[in-house]
């Protein structure tokens, strides 16, 4: 393939993913939604051209999402997880032992999440009432639904890898 047409199937969906990053600010559930589904989008690159062309893209799309997306913890959250997983997934699911797999996907996101936490409170100034519920600070008990979330997403992750392979590759690349 030429890089030419690499390179504007990264643009494309770096453009894609980036528009999803600029309505974070619109829906109230896209501080989270929209972050999870850009990086889905890198799948694709993953797939196709491998990690280096995946991490440009990720690159890419990170630094304007920093600058032109409205909400900030939504940025975080791409940049410190769900931007880069569909990209460290591919390397993990190399190692042969599945307990390790899952070990180094859970240790991955845990320091990941509070990272991307302790950077929304304390960088971006998010006030404690974002993680209050019922007048009651419980971030640890996020990060308890967070875990159990992982899992669906990881799984989810796995579904369209396996639907873009299936259903959609050959109709992007038909011609080449």
């Amino acid at each position: 393939m030429k890089d030419s047409f690499r390179v504007a199937f990264c643009g494309l969906v770096s453009a894609l993913a980036l528009v999803l990053m600029l309505c974070t600010g619109l829906i109230p559930v896209g501080t989270y939604a929209f972050p999870i589904f850009s990086g889905m989008l890198l799948v694709a690159v993953v797939i196709e051209f491998g990690e280096k062309w995946a991490v440009a893209a990720f690159a890419a799309v990170s630094i304007l999402s920093l600058f032109l997306a409205g909400d900030k913890e939504a940025v975080a959250y791409f940049i410190a997880f769900f931007g880069f997983y569909p990209i460290a997934k591919s390397g993990i699911e190399r190692l042969r032992s599945r307990a390790v797999q899952y070990i180094l996907k859970y240790a991955l996101f845990t320091v990941c999440i509070v990272a991307a936490f302790t950077v929304c409170k304390f960088v971006l100034a998010i006030p404690d009432e974002e993680f209050t519920v019922f007048g009651v600070y419980v971030p640890w008990v996020f990060l308890l639904v967070a875990e159990v979330f992982f899992l669906v997403y990881d799984k989810c992750v796995t579904v369209m890898v396996t639907r873009y392979i299936v259903s959609i590759r050959n109709k992007i690349f038909k011609s080449h």
